[in-house]
């Protein structure tokens, strides 16, 4: 029996980059599969039902042309059938992709997925568990989680300048504030500004904000960051992108199977989409999802 895959498409991920390349990602990636069904959808539940049926007729693969808040939707779909992921990221932030290796590039990296089915090239990767929602990439709760909460609000300006404003915001009012961290063998109490908990390393379009974390170790690495003036993180926020705050005097990293965070009532965001507030129990179940390659 031959391999059913379906070609999920956001066409406005990338702001319309995903519908600009649709038709050329899905003849190329009829090279690999047997049958390819093409689903475009414009809300999340336009894409859960389109997915659902997709699995109802004997969905094998699942390839996701979008970025971050796609690829989100589709590991609650994948982990939840055992339907296997591939990702062709052509959205602003791409962080699951880039976490996974896949080439930056979309026809690289619809390429590099019909070369995995030929070869029959899949794996099994961990995933972060809070409440009934899966996560591939980072939990944030704290300044990071504001910011994002603000900026989903803000009607202007456009594109990555809402988050520019957004931060300035936040630093006018933000305060630490109290935040308890448990894990198995750890209880650490402090004053926090923001605490990560990543199954990969990357969140906001290629911050390591957990530098060392692995999708294959059955582990959350936790960057917790303490009290800090608006200065300091104004300091901080450069250090960011190289993954050097980890050295910073307020910073503390643990790694854990479970945590239970308990603090102020932040936001709560993975992969970039709000799943509630503190407090919060965050677990990884490892070997959750199967990925191309």
């Amino acid at each position: 029996m031959g391999v059913h895959a379906a070609l999920a498409v956001h066409p406005d991920s990338g702001r319309g980059a995903a519908a600009r390349i649709a038709g050329t990602v899905a003849d190329r990636l009829r090279a690999g599969v047997d049958r390819l069904d093409l689903l475009v959808a414009n809300t999340v539940a336009e894409s859960r039902e389109l997915m659902a049926g997709a699995h109802a007729d004997g969905l094998d693969v699942l390839v996701v042309l979008g970025g971050d808040g796609a690829a989100h939707q589709a590991v609650q779909f994948c982990a939840a059938t055992g339907v296997t992921l591939g990702l062709v990221p052509s959205g602003t932030g791409n962080d699951l992709a880039r976490a996974l290796n896949v080439p930056a590039d979309p026809l690289t990296a619809v390429d590099a997925a019909v070369d995995a089915l030929r070869h029959g090239r899949r794996r099994r990767i961990d995933l972060g568990q809070v409440g009934g929602s899966w996560f591939g990439t980072v939990l944030c709760a704290g300044f990071d989680a504001c910011v994002t909460e603000r900026a989903n609000r803000l009607r202007w300006p456009a594109g990555p300048r809402r988050y520019d404003v957004a931060i300035l915001a936040e630093l006018a009012g933000f305060r630490a504030r109290p935040v308890v961290v448990h894990t198995a063998g750890d209880r650490l109490e402090l004053d926090a500004t923001l605490v990560a908990a990543g199954n990969t390393a990357w969140y906001g379009g290629g911050v390591p904000i957990c530098p060392d974390a692995q999708a294959d170790d059955g582990l959350l690495d936790v960057t917790v960051v303490g009290r800090a003036s608006r200065r300091e993180l104004l300091r901080m926020l450069p250090s960011l992108r190289g993954g050097r705050h980890v050295d910073h005097p307020a910073v503390r990293t643990l790694r854990a199977r479970e945590l239970h965070l308990v603090g102020p009532d932040w936001p709560v965001f993975a992969d970039g989409e709000p799943l509630g507030r503190l407090p919060s129990t965050v677990r990884c179940v490892p070997g959750a999802l199967t990925v191309l390659g």
